[in-house]
């Protein structure tokens, strides 16, 4: 965390929809931008996030390359590991490893169930970290089933520090005892400060140094000189994921999950400009979209609440190697050390 109200970090987040050519070619300018870390999404049915972070390593000398986030349920956190130990291995030390419970509608479309989330989480966590510091997970997992003398990684290579994907207060908390790091989306982005004080208590309780768990104010970002254009693209980000936000965050606000699966709806038949219409201006207030000066303005409050890492989500914008490029040129700077 650091120093309250100077933000020392930077981070681009981006979808796993994108093909491994556009990944590619934003991570770099990521990179070229002044970024410290390019985070991926492993949402279901899109594409690898391994593979493109792979992509990425060849592409790109020194920024963190992270996937944020992958989960117990559709991978064995046997798999997790030898994943995150060989890109750790391919991009010369610079792999961050997301892990989380996963996004139940997401994971009901392949079939799969989430039993006791926090609990397979806590687990994925701690096992993933045993094998990727070559020693052996304890033996009474639920989520393995129980891991045998025999289990451990069988070639040499650095730990990898592992983020926990959380937005609920006991997930957040969990972060904040176990994890390097805490992926925490806030719904709005003023909800960081609240959610970097629960991962903080949670690290002072378990008697951890609070200011070594990283926690990012991760938010949802576009930018475009025209302030329609992105909030439209803001606006289809909020109809394919907003059934699925948290419940928890979003009354904050006065709103709910259902309210977003008309715009939902919409989006899944290809009638995006209905879905746009369906956004609404509070729906809206959940990320931030605008111009730079705008970005820089609701961004420097989230510094003055305390974040010292900010991270920029997509949709970034109708162009989104120019946004990752306008990024890096009016809004980081005016950020950075505020």
């Amino acid at each position: 965390m650091g120093r309250a109200g100077v933000v020392t970090r930077f981070s681009l987040r981006l979808n796993n929809d994108l093909t491994v050519r556009q990944f590619t070619e934003l991570a770099a300018a990521a990179e070229d931008a002044g970024f410290d870390q390019v985070w991926v999404s492993h949402d279901l049915f899109l594409r690898s996030a391994p593979v493109l972070v792979a992509a990425a390593a060849a592409a790109t000398r020194s920024v963190q390359l992270g996937i944020g986030i992958m989960n117990p349920f559709s991978a064995h956190p046997a798999e997790l590991a030898m994943h995150a130990a060989t890109l750790q291995e391919l991009s010369r030390g610079r792999f961050l490893l997301g892990l989380g419970a996963g996004a139940e509608d997401f994971l009901g479309w392949a079939g799969l169930a989430r039993p006791r989330p926090l609990a397979a989480a806590r687990e994925a966590v701690l096992s993933c970290r045993a094998l990727l510091q070559r020693s052996r997970p304890a033996a009474d997992s639920r989520v393995s089933g129980g891991w045998r003398p025999e289990a451990r990684l069988r070639f040499d290579g650095p730990p990898v520090p592992v983020y926990l994907g959380a937005m609920g207060p006991r997930m957040l908390a969990l972060g904040g005892e176990i994890a390097d790091g805490v992926l925490g989306l806030s719904f709005p982005p003023e909800r960081a400060a609240a959610s970097a004080a629960i991962v903080r208590d949670a690290a002072l309780a378990a008697g951890r140094d609070p200011d070594a768990v990283d926690v990012p104010a991760c938010f949802w970002c576009s930018v475009d000189d025209d302030p329609e254009r992105a909030a439209a693209y803001l606006a289809d980000k909020l109809a394919y994921y907003g059934p699925s936000l948290s419940a928890d965050q979003l009354k904050d606000v006065g709103l709910t999950p259902d309210e977003f699966i008309p715009a939902a709806r919409a989006l899944d038949r290809g009638d995006v400009s209905t879905a746009r219409a369906l956004i609404t201006a509070d729906m809206l207030r959940l990320g931030i979209a605008g111009d730079a000066a705008a970005i820089v303005e609701r961004a420097r409050g989230l510094a003055g609440g305390g974040a010292t890492h900010l991270s920029f989500g997509p949709p970034l914008g109708p162009d989104p190697v120019s946004a990752v490029v306008r990024l890096g040129r009016e809004v980081l700077p005016a950020l950075r050390g505020s």
